[in-house]
């Protein structure tokens, strides 16, 4: 296994803690792929407080778990509030961002399929 995948993706029939997966980073956002496929991928995210992702859209539905925190959303011009435990669907073509008024974690999931 090569020293990016050890890195990025994690190993199969193991279980993990995922708050533990990345580390918050002062000033910064952190991620680290944790698994893709040509079906799509599974993105570990941590936010410091302040730092933001300006709008945008993408040609998938985006699946955000909260594992930390909470997290301020935008999406086609709407804000959605979502706290440790609570699940988004961000639809495919539709702008959204994202806003840490707070420090947060969260599990992306990128739905390629249809």
């Amino acid at each position: 296994m090569s020293d990016e995948k050890k890195q990025t993706k994690i190993d199969a029939a193991k279980a993990f803690k995922l708050n533990r997966m990345v580390d918050y980073a002062e000033a910064s956002t952190v991620s680290r792929i944790i698994a893709k496929n040509s079906a799509g991928n599974v993105t570990l995210f941590a936010f410091d407080e302040g730092q933001s992702l300006s709008e945008h859209s993408t040609p998938f539905d985006a699946l955000v778990q909260v594992i930390d925190g909470e997290v301020e959303l935008i999406i086609g011009g709407e804000s959605v509030v979502a706290k440790t435990g609570e699940v988004v669907l961000m639809p495919a073509n539709i702008p959204h961002a994202v806003n840490a008024a707070k420090r947060f974690k969260m599990l992306l999931t990128m739905l390629k399929g249809s």
